[in-house]
């Protein structure tokens, strides 16, 4: 696998993970069980009637810039 095929598929990354979560939040709910959701600093806990309830506070997402080296403590 050249470095140029192992870019694509990094670049297709985001978009895939991002249906998987979606599907998946969509299975629990369907099956009856509630999932958590993050936003904008809250999270939430979400029920498959469509009530929404605040567990609390977040801090919010980091920003990341492509090639951006960040250091995890």
């Amino acid at each position: 696998m050249s470095d140029q095929d192992i870019q694509q598929l990094e670049s297709q990354f985001p978009a895939v993970s991002g249906s998987a979560f979606a599907a998946a939040r969509d299975r629990a709910l369907a099956a009856g069980q509630s999932v958590l959701q993050a936003r904008d600093g809250v999270l939430y806990e979400l029920f498959p009637d469509g009530r929404k309830v605040e567990v609390k506070q977040i801090e919010p997402p980091t920003q990341f810039v492509a090639g951006q080296i960040f250091t995890i403590r």
